[in-house]
């Protein structure tokens, strides 16, 4: 499936609440988190591109995860602004690349499949000018999030921690229903990683 959806992974979070592991190097099945999840979103047929802190806060580990995969590029940002400096970087890279939108796949959400991730964009084949929010089954919203290209100078203007939510809380959104808790299923404890290994045979 070919697409003009660039998927943001933003990867520079510290993992802070993991009690000195890194939660995108965990192992799932033979696989470090970030790239497996990195690899299901390029199977979608969408250029990803993944957002890693600056070398000086040794972003390494997770830039040596993506090496040799197909549809990635990889650039850095720098942590202190959070979420706000990887959705400017990744408005920018989408207009540049002349997308017609932007989804943001968080990637410590080991539950999120191609296949959802090729949900998210057929959906927005049906309504490119709305912004669209993955749900569970019972409605509850989540991620994945696909905003579309003329959000992007608001989003190459966002500042602060808050990411998109406030750009979300003042756009009519359009909810598409993944299985499951997936779209709400992250992992950033050591707890919360504990109990979903125990549930998903992982």
């Amino acid at each position: 499936m070919k697409t003009d959806i660039l998927i943001l992974v933003p990867a520079a979070g510290a993992s802070s609440r993991m009690h000195g592991r890194d939660k995108l190097l965990e192992c799932i099945g033979g696989e470090a988190l970030l790239r497996r999840q990195v690899r299901a979103a390029g199977a979608s047929g969408a250029q990803v591109l993944v957002l890693v802190t600056l070398p000086r806060h040794a972003a390494g580990p997770r830039s040596e995860q993506l090496d040799a995969l197909p549809r990635l590029k990889v650039a850095y940002v720098d942590p202190a602004e959070g979420m706000a400096a990887s959705l400017r970087a990744g408005a920018a890279a989408a207009r540049a690349a002349g997308a017609r939108g932007l989804m943001v796949l968080l990637p410590d959400m080991p539950d999120i499949e191609t296949g959802d991730v090729v949900r998210m964009i057929e959906a927005f084949a049906k309504a490119p000018d709305r912004c669209l929010r993955a749900t569970t089954e019972d409605g509850r919203p989540g991620h994945p999030v696909l905003f579309p290209a003329r959000l992007f100078p608001a989003l190459e203007a966002v500042a602060g921690d808050t990411g998109g939510r406030d750009m979300l809380a003042a756009e009519t959104v359009c909810p598409v229903v993944l299985p499951g808790e997936r779209a709400v299923t992250d992992l950033d404890t050591p707890d919360a990683w504990a109990a979903w290994r125990a549930r998903s045979g992982h």
